[in-house]
């Protein structure tokens, strides 16, 4: 038997396991990491938080008196304007109520009248008998005892009485006419109320929905215990609201006016808002300011509900030093980076700014035109021989 073939076989086997051994270190010196360079840029930090939008205003018309629909004018999607009317409620015996008011006004207005004739009768009245006693009293003290004394007494007693009569007749003069005036008061609430009976609209809007029919009995909303149905929901869209909560670390640096971006997903639109309130005070339960926006929707495109994300820009950094933001390891005073330097890896501190998503500010550590190792950076160690691959996340 031939034993040379296996001999060969054997040595030509340890000969290939030596050629694949390498060293440790040069396994370290071709390991490559991936690097972002450090350099100057723009930095804008900003949070983005999510809200619904809202109607500026909406409200459930009520009726202010009790009564039927007689006729309904708008539809769920019809668009009104302030002091349109939107419906006509049936009141019968209201209308009886007015005329009724109107009728007493009338005969208080004659009663007035006849007593300001009755008034004007006394004076004359009066006027002859203030005469007549005028004339005899003239007489009697001038020629004494021409004219008996009784006849004297008897035309001052007629002047007095007629006097008294004068008052009389304006007291009750007087008396009718307030009268007449809380029958006018009467009559004008009466007609007030029954005004009530158009139902208009407060403001522009749209119509969201509809409660009531033809027919249907309206009880007065003039309570809030009061279980009334409303004819209508009325709603403001031409203008709509965003309450974003704020959270405590940006409340200071939100004033209004400040402008942001709000971003409409199921429209694919970006639209530039404004700050338009601020509640000026915490909520407790989440640390969070109410903020509100206005976003102006005159071709109403925009709908109550409609979810959107709002970017705040809270600061700016110009041409400040930067890296990526996930070449940074640890927090605040512990925060450091990996740094290729002749090929080796050498950790620094860093002191660190301004953050955005992507970026960080690096106040002091570095230089501009650095290499800084991104993403993880499990296994690397002080003086480890790299070899360093710029990647596209440093723009």
């Amino acid at each position: 038997m031939n034993r040379f073939p296996y001999l060969i076989l054997a040595v030509g086997l340890i000969s290939c396991g030596e050629h694949v051994q390498t060293s440790p270190l040069q396994e370290e010196a071709n390991l490559v990491v991936p690097v972002g360079k450090v350099a100057h840029a723009d930095l804008t930090g900003s949070i983005v938080l999510s809200a619904e939008f809202e109607p500026f205003q909406e409200i459930d018309i009520l009726a202010k008196v009790s009564g039927y629909v007689k006729k309904i004018n708008v539809d769920i999607g019809d668009r009104v304007h302030a002091g349109q009317l939107l419906a006509t409620l049936e009141i019968p015996e209201m209308e009886d109520d007015a005329a009724k008011a109107s009728a007493s006004v009338q005969v208080a207005e004659a009663e007035i009248a006849a007593l300001r004739d009755e008034v004007r009768r006394v004076e004359s009245v009066r006027e002859m008998t203030h005469l007549s006693y005028t004339r005899i009293e003239t007489v009697s003290k001038q020629e004494k005892g021409l004219v008996p004394q009784q006849e004297v007494d008897e035309a001052h007693a007629h002047d007095s009485v007629a006097e008294a009569q004068i008052a009389e007749a304006k007291s009750r003069l007087r008396a009718a006419e307030q009268k007449m005036r809380a029958t006018q008061a009467e009559e004008s609430r009466i007609k007030t109320m029954f005004r009530y009976t158009s139902i208009t609209a407060p403001f522009d809007g749209v119509v969201t929905k509809r409660y009531a029919n033809l027919g249907a009995m309206i009880q007065a909303g003039t309570s809030s215990q009061t279980a009334a149905m409303p004819i209508v929901r009325l709603s403001q869209n031409n203008v709509l609201r965003l309450v974003l909560p704020v959270p405590e670390s940006a409340v200071s640096r939100i004033r209004v006016g400040q402008s942001l971006d709000v971003r409409v997903s199921a429209l694919n639109r970006t639209i530039v808002g404004r700050v338009a309130r601020i509640a000026g005070t915490l909520q407790m339960a989440t640390r969070t300011m109410d903020t509100q926006v206005d976003v102006q929707n005159p071709n109403l495109a925009l709908l109550p509900g409609m979810y959107a994300e709002v970017t705040l820009n809270l600061d700016q950094r110009h041409n400040v030093l930067t890296v990526p933001l996930d070449a940074i390891e640890g927090t605040g005073t512990g925060a450091h980076v990996y740094v290729v330097r002749e090929g080796k890896v050498q950790i620094v501190p860093v002191t660190l700014g301004l953050e955005t998503a992507h970026k960080v500010e690096v106040q002091k550590g570095l230089q501009e035109g650095e290499m800084v190792i991104v993403g993880r950076h499990a296994g690397l160690k002080e003086g480890q021989k790299v070899t360093p691959k710029v990647t596209g996340a440093e723009g």
